[in-house]
């Protein structure tokens, strides 16, 4: 049968009834790759929790039997599910994986829906079904701790990372969690976080014709899918305007065309959400990460600009105390090629540490997936309700 062995704090059901599969077991990494999680994680909880397959006498090990296993997992009352809402991230070590489409076979054996990211800001040219590069900024680039895309209205539930080439030095991706994160928030800047749950988020976003940066989008990749050479100024910008509109944020998203054809697009968003079915409250943001990144790579490279939701600038101290939270309790992860690491977005951080070597040393992979939940609201206002948007 496909189980879970030494499983620390696992909610797994007994499985009975399966053929033989690969026994998944936990095992411990150093300290410097594995931390126990705070308040108001469960005593005990690891991130990530770290999984290996081991081989039954009549299961080899190889990538169908791997899939199998996943598969027949989720099929028990959503196992690996299950987990990372409580750990935030799974690690699997030692798996068959060897490029894009095993990677994909993999992440799309767990049955969730392949992402469809409206508005990127990065250029992530597909490899394989729902698989790209992570990110392709210059290995000098930091990218500090952050929930995905919280800087639009359509987040994915789940992130899966595989790296493909790990470098010798360097190139760690940091991991952390929302809800540590938002609960010590809450005791140390405890009036920042009443503003952000009054007054939420403004986050305001340029898109440009041309990449505005080495690794960065265009508008035709953030919302030019059926924008055709042929179409003139006003048929483009309707095109782009019909893909805004799938957020379903009304009058919560608001754009202006500029002078160069580019566009400057603003949504109010909730930095506050609360996870499904526990509804503690989770910090979904990249604030700390929009402070961190500009102080380390300079304040070009941000083209998203985050302010409190009605238009006022937060201060600054606020910012650095984020980063000064998220430091003491993120973990940072020493890649080993084959890895895949699984992030629950809802409730866990992730980033990218710079690297020595060559561009070409760190190959990370990812793939992005929704899941049956968004999160939940932290108010009753209408600007703080999570949608999905409408796939198109």
């Amino acid at each position: 049968m496909a189980t879970l062995t030494d499983f620390a704090q696992s909610t797994a059901l007994p499985l009975s009834g399966l053929a033989p599969q690969i026994t998944f077991e936990a095992f411990d990494l150093p300290k410097s790759n594995q931390k126990v999680l705070g308040a108001p994680h469960l005593p005990g909880t690891v991130s990530p929790l770290a999984l290996r397959p081991t081989e039954n006498d009549h299961a080899p090990l190889d990538l169908d039997s791997v899939v199998d296993t996943i598969k027949a997992l989720q099929a028990q009352d959503g196992i690996l599910t299950k987990q990372l809402a409580s750990h935030g991230s799974l690690l699997f070590r030692g798996l068959p994986i060897n490029g894009a489409h095993d990677f994909s076979k993999f992440a799309h054996a767990f049955g969730y829906k392949p992402h469809e990211i409206i508005g990127i800001v990065v250029d992530r040219p597909i490899l394989a079904p729902n698989i790209a590069p992570a990110n392709e900024a210059p290995k000098e680039v930091l990218v500090y701790n952050h929930n995905e895309s919280p800087q639009v209205p359509h987040a994915p539930e789940y992130i899966f990372f595989y790296s493909h080439k790990a470098p010798h030095k360097g190139g760690e991706s940091p991991i952390s969690s929302s809800l540590e994160l938002f609960h010590r928030a809450q005791q140390e800047i405890p009036e920042f976080i009443s503003e952000l749950a009054e007054k939420g988020i403004l986050s305001r976003v340029t898109y440009k014709v041309d990449q505005q940066y080495k690794g960065g989008a265009t508008l035709k990749q953030a919302f030019g899918k059926l924008v055709e050479p042929e179409d003139d100024e006003a048929t483009r910008r309707s095109k782009i305007e019909a893909q805004i509109a799938r957020y379903g944020r009304g009058k919560h998203t608001t754009w202006r065309w500029t002078d160069d054809g580019g566009l400057v697009l603003e949504h109010r968003l909730p930095a506050i959400r609360t996870q499904p079915k526990t509804e503690l409250p989770t910090l979904f943001t990249g604030l700390a990460a929009y402070y961190k990144n500009a102080k380390v790579n300079g304040a070009g490279r941000n083209i998203t600009q985050q302010l409190y939701g009605d238009g006022t600038a937060i201060p600054e101290k606020y910012l650095a105390h984020l980063a000064k939270i998220t430091d003491e309790i993120r973990v940072l992860h020493k890649w080993q090629q084959g890895d895949v690491l699984v992030f629950d977005n809802i409730i866990a951080q992730h980033g990218r540490e710079p690297w020595e070597g060559e561009q070409g040393d760190r190959v990370i992979m990812a793939s992005l997936f929704d899941g049956d939940q968004v999160p939940g609201a932290y108010s009753d206002a209408d600007w703080a309700q999570v949608v999905q948007a409408s796939y198109g």
